[in-house]
């Protein structure tokens, strides 16, 4: 039998025209999906045959024709607006949430999580106050980690299986500190399918932004030249490297900030 690769979809907030962001440096907001985009692609994906599926109905079935959709960070509109539409195309998801966040403007409070999670979406944690997790000691590694999943596990009163990266910072360590802490998976920003033999603590994503047109979309999801954006992540990593994470968050807001002036 063929192993199917399946693509896990990365979103953050969507954008409701009118209602404030969380946050709105250029940065940031080339993550920001505007809503009409959100539903036409989740539309694009009923029409053509498709399903949208949590990580934890992907790892029980890597099946044919099926994109795996996250949400990080917890943002109110994961409530407001995507649940809606995901629900209406019998889609589920999984959203990945900051526990340090909650209930700060333009994001879930604990009730809307414990709601969320009612609704029968897979709930997982993107740790507790969103650090790159590779800059951090053992100390803070293992509160990000592993007490952000007794947290967010005491809100909703049952197991979280799921961990994905902030920032997209993974190694070794972080791997070590989810399997200690009982996770089942970690997602990275690691741009690659995912197949029945992937390594559960390493699985890849491919981010979903501002700027994705319907034609991108279509080939993010059926994994069509994610070579492509592979050559770019790593030059960016070894840039990364070269400069430090602080360094090169500096430098990116200077040049976004230039590009939308």
């Amino acid at each position: 039998m063929r192993d199917v690769g399946v693509v896990f979809l990365m979103y953050h907030e969507l954008e409701m025209p009118g209602r404030p962001m969380a946050r709105n440096e250029p940065g940031y907001m080339r993550y920001v999906v505007r809503l009409p985009d959100f539903r036409s692609q989740m539309e694009l994906l009923q029409r053509r045959g498709w399903r949208g599926v949590s990580v934890g109905d992907t790892l029980g079935a890597f099946a044919e024709k099926t994109v795996a959709i996250t949400f990080d960070d917890g943002c109110e509109s994961d409530l407001l607006y995507a649940a809606p539409i995901l629900r209406d195309l019998n889609f589920s998801a999984t959203f990945y949430i900051t526990t340090g966040f909650l209930g700060k403007p333009g994001h879930l409070t604990q009730s809307q999580v414990r709601e969320l999670s009612g609704l029968g979406f897979e709930l997982g944690c993107h740790s507790m106050n969103h650090p790159y997790l590779t800059d951090l000691n053992d100390t803070d590694l293992h509160r990000e980690v592993a007490e952000a999943k007794v947290q967010l596990e005491q809100i909703l009163g049952k197991g979280v299986q799921h961990f994905s990266c902030p920032g997209g910072r993974y190694d070794g360590r972080v791997a070590d500190a989810a399997l200690k802490a009982g996770y089942r998976t970690v997602a990275t920003s690691r741009i690659a399918r995912n197949f029945s033999t992937s390594a559960p603590l390493n699985l890849g994503r491919v981010a979903v932004m501002r700027s994705t047109s319907a034609e991108t979309f279509q080939r993010l999801y059926q994994g069509h030249n994610l070579w492509r954006m592979r050559l770019q992540v790593q030059i960016r990593e070894a840039v990364k490297k070269l400069l430090g994470n602080s360094s090169y968050d500096h430098l990116r807001s200077i040049l976004l900030r230039d590009r939308s002036s």
